[in-house]
């Protein structure tokens, strides 16, 4: 499994048990709700500052998002 399939299924799975808004982390990573949902599709993936903010946000590590952790 690539990176990009790796970030974009663990994306997925961390919004859908943690029950975040689309909308909030928008807001919280400074960026549009659009950029959020091609995430979530694998039509994009997020920059690294816009990661940590993310990851900031959902208390996970990036390790994990990226699955270099499980």
């Amino acid at each position: 499994m690539d990176t990009t399939t790796r970030f974009t299924q663990r994306f997925n799975e961390i919004l859908k048990y943690s029950n975040v808004k689309q909308t909030a982390l928008a807001k919280a990573a400074n960026v549009s709700k659009q950029c959020i949902s091609d995430y979530k599709a694998g039509k994009s993936v997020p920059s690294i500052d816009t990661l940590f903010l993310i990851c900031r946000y959902l208390d996970i590590s990036a390790d994990y998002l990226l699955g270099l952790e499980d």
